[in-house]
């Protein structure tokens, strides 16, 4: 099981900047796009630690690997980041999935649109947390990671903004460790058709508003 995240903050750069940690009662199987702990293998935790816009760090993992290490967390764990406020976390659940998001979309982009003449400004990043109440084959999992990517591009288009994302977006999906594997993840399947309404409906309500950086709600 992983729990509810506590929020918590680190003293850095001369803030107390925020992030949101959870931890798993046993190891959990998890899949991932993230900056540390991607991939797919056992952790133990998770961290969605805000960053100011202001971040230059080309360095994530070791930068979150400190973090975990500052926070007391042991064993390898899964690390997002991003520029919005995680005190503004969203949660939904859905048939005993569980999903939480911080959601920026102020870079918003299609996927396979032309790159761009210059690097856009790193403003928001749409991060997602899914906890699957029941042990997920490797080929499952990933599929629910496309699974979670295809809800929340339906939320990002239902927001009424001509994009699949941002940039920068990241998501892991948790499972136990152990039991009978399920074979499929995708938006039809036992877990994965929860997973992706959980999801939706948590970046369709986190994306209602204007995006407002980390930073520039601390400088007001």
């Amino acid at each position: 099981m992983l729990s509810e995240p506590f929020l918590t903050t680190r003293h850095e750069d001369g803030w107390d900047i925020p992030l949101l940690v959870w931890r798993a009662a046993e190891p959990l199987l998890a899949v991932g796009t993230t900056p540390l702990g991607g991939g797919i293998g056992v952790r133990r935790w998770v961290v969605n630690a805000t960053v100011p816009m202001s971040y230059h760090r080309d360095d994530p993992a070791a930068h979150l690997a400190e973090l975990a290490d500052g926070l007391g967390l042991a064993g390898p764990g899964v690390g997002l980041l991003t520029g919005v406020d995680v005190a503004e976390v969203v949660a939904r659940v859905d048939t005993g999935v569980r999903v939480w998001a911080t959601v920026g979309l102020g870079t918003p982009v299609w996927a396979a649109a032309p790159a761009p003449a210059t690097p856009a400004q790193r403003v928001g990043t749409v991060n997602i947390v899914v906890y699957v109440p029941a042990r997920l084959g490797d080929a499952a999992l990933v599929n629910a990671v496309a699974t979670a990517t295809e809800a929340k591009a339906q939320a990002i288009w239902e927001l009424g903004l001509p994009a699949t994302g941002t940039p920068t977006d990241a998501v892991t999906v948790l499972c136990p460790a152990d039991g009978e594997p399920a074979p499929y993840g995708g938006p039809r399947s036992t877990w994965g058709g929860p997973l992706a309404r959980a999801v939706h409906a948590a970046v369709l309500a986190g994306g209602v508003g204007p995006v407002v950086p980390w930073s520039d709600r601390r400088t007001g």
